[in-house]
């Protein structure tokens, strides 16, 4: 059976099933036939696009899908690491109610028998299909998935995945290596593939499958890269030439930040070639030459990756289904590459809790592609002529991730599950996150200045466990029952607040009155959040007008 066979054979099996019965639990509010839902997901991918103003990496085919949709700037995930932050807003709860801080268990049996985003859109008719990385693999989604919940047919995921953290980068000294920088040449890897080559090559299959559907489909693709190691094809470091890259603007541990807020990325010294540097713990730092190239190399794993996407969006246009998808391209949460010292996710600084978030909304975002008309003709990223594109309508407004649930389901005319009581445990179906559809109303939105909303009143939250407060081996992922501080942050446009509390990893529950440390970073004078201001005179008289979380 070729690669990927038993999927399509249950995709046909499942069709058939499906369209006996699905009149019933399609949505009876649409006159017109449903849309189809393209759900992209990557994995530690910060907004270092063209689209959102990155002048160095070369993202045309992200760049495109921005042309014609509506982008968020400042979108925020609610834990700055995998699997928490990849169960909440597929839930459409708060990490505080999967009670999910780690990767080491099942919300369903855990926290409460929550419905999920894909789960939703099957129980109204959807055939949805799951290919590479949505749910992080393992104990937090039943190690199924959170199948047979979520998916009408069992997910995908590529053969080649097995390899990504074995030795397979060749070193200069010939040898094979697990490293962290890790360009290779496909044609000598295992399998001779990648798995997001793998994953998109799948994922257009079960596109051609659903052409001769009647059901509308919900297909969530999920890809590795940029997440580490950095392992791509080599051509693409080609791309960004080693004289060209830059450090980061505020490369030095803040002065003023609390030993609390700092992560050790113990996970990069796992690798071989940074094993060999010889780093002091925790903080470093490492030698300038090569963060250019654990820079260079993220933004190459950015650009294949962005391949990769167009390929399968130009897949989409050739099956003439541009004109019937929604299409939203997410990350689960960004990546600090040298900023205040640290290379990794798991804090709550906006490098690494604000993520590229857009929406394609056929008719909505853009027109409707007349005959023949292709809105995402494949761009190759070598070409060296590259026609600027600029995004589509923006929207400044502070949003969550969390947020991806309710607003995808009212784009797709689905009933908007109901916002959800204090506490919600016991509630299967409903929502911890606002709906963005009024951002989609760009007449009413225009023409009513109430609908625009206040730029202020928007908030996001996110938040970040710690087993102590000073940095320590398992401070970047502490299992639960480690946990003994929770930093809980706010971010308004104009101040980002984190306050660390102890936290009670039996019961759940954050002390706000056992203060360890807070931070308070003013966005207009300090957009790197660099100078810490909760212990200056203008912080505590900022402080005095906030309330506890």
């Amino acid at each position: 059976m070729p690669p990927g066979g038993w999927c399509l054979l249950c995709f046909g099996l499942v069709l058939s099933s499906v369209c006996a019965s699905a009149e019933s639990a399609a949505p009876s509010n649409l006159t017109t036939a449903p849309l189809n839902v393209l759900l992209i997901i990557v994995d530690d991918l910060r907004p270092s696009l063209g689209c959102y103003g990155d002048k160095l990496v070369r993202s045309p085919n992200i760049d495109q899908l921005a042309s014609h949709s509506l982008l968020f700037q400042n979108a925020f995930a609610q834990q700055a690491v995998c699997a928490p932050s990849r169960v909440s807003f597929l839930t459409g709860r708060r990490p505080d109610t999967t009670r999910l801080y780690d990767f080491n268990s099942y919300w369903r049996v855990h926290a409460g028998n929550f419905s999920t985003l894909p789960q939703y859109f099957k129980e109204n008719g959807y055939v949805t299909m799951s290919v590479g990385k949505v749910f992080h693999p393992g104990i937090s989604s039943n190690y199924s998935d959170d199948s047979p919940y979520s998916w009408s047919i069992p997910p995908y995921h590529p053969s080649s995945e097995k390899y990504e953290n074995t030795k397979t980068c060749r070193g200069p000294d010939g040898e094979l290596h697990a490293n962290l920088l890790c360009p290779v040449d496909i044609a000598d890897v295992p399998e001779g593939t990648l798995p997001d080559k793998q994953s998109t090559e799948q994922a257009i299959r079960l596109l051609e499958k659903t052409k001769t559907s009647t059901r509308p489909f919900f297909l969530a693709v999920g890809y590795h890269k940029p997440h580490i190691p950095f392992r791509y094809p080599k051509e693409f470091q080609k791309l960004y030439p080693l004289e060209n890259i830059t450090l980061a603007p505020d490369p030095e541990v803040p002065a003023g930040l609390p030993p609390v807020a700092y992560n050790p990325w113990m996970d990069i010294r796992q690798r071989e070639d940074v094993q060999a540097l010889n780093l002091s713990v925790p903080y470093g730092p490492i030698p300038v030459d090569f963060q250019r190239k654990i820079r260079q190399s993220y933004f190459a794993s950015i650009s294949y990756l962005d391949t990769q996407v167009g390929h399968l969006l130009s897949a989409l246009d050739d099956l003439q289904l541009a004109n019937s998808t929604i299409i939203v391209f997410a990350s689960d949460h960004g990546w600090a590459l040298g900023e205040h010292g640290e290379w990794a996710k798991y804090s709550n600084f906006d490098i690494t809790t604000r993520v590229p978030l857009m929406f394609y909304v056929p008719g909505r975002t853009a027109p409707l592609p007349e005959a023949g008309e292709k809105l995402f003709p494949y761009i190759d990223p070598f070409s060296s002529v590259q026609e600027l594109m600029e995004p589509g309508r923006q929207v400044t407004d502070l949003v969550e991730l969390l947020s991806l649930s309710p607003t995808l389901a009212g784009l797709a005319g689905l009933h908007v599950p109901p916002r959800c009581p204090v506490p919600s445990f016991h509630v299967e179906l409903c929502r911890e996150g606002q709906n963005l559809m009024k951002h989609f109303q760009v007449e009413d939105v225009e023409g009513d200045p109430h609908l625009r909303g206040n730029p202020r009143e928007s908030i996001a939250y996110s938040q970040y466990p710690r087993p102590a407060d000073s940095p320590q081996w398992n401070s970047d992922k502490p299992s639960l029952k480690d946990i003994k501080v929770m930093g809980y942050s706010i971010r308004t446009i104009d101040y980002r607040y984190t306050v660390w509390v102890g936290f009670s990893p039996h019961e759940f529950l954050a002390n706000f009155s056992d203060v360890h440390a807070g931070e308070l970073y003013f966005v207009d004078s300090d957009p790197l959040q660099d100078h810490n201001m909760y212990n200056d005179s203008q912080g505590k008289d900022l402080l005095q007008h906030l309330m506890p979380f």
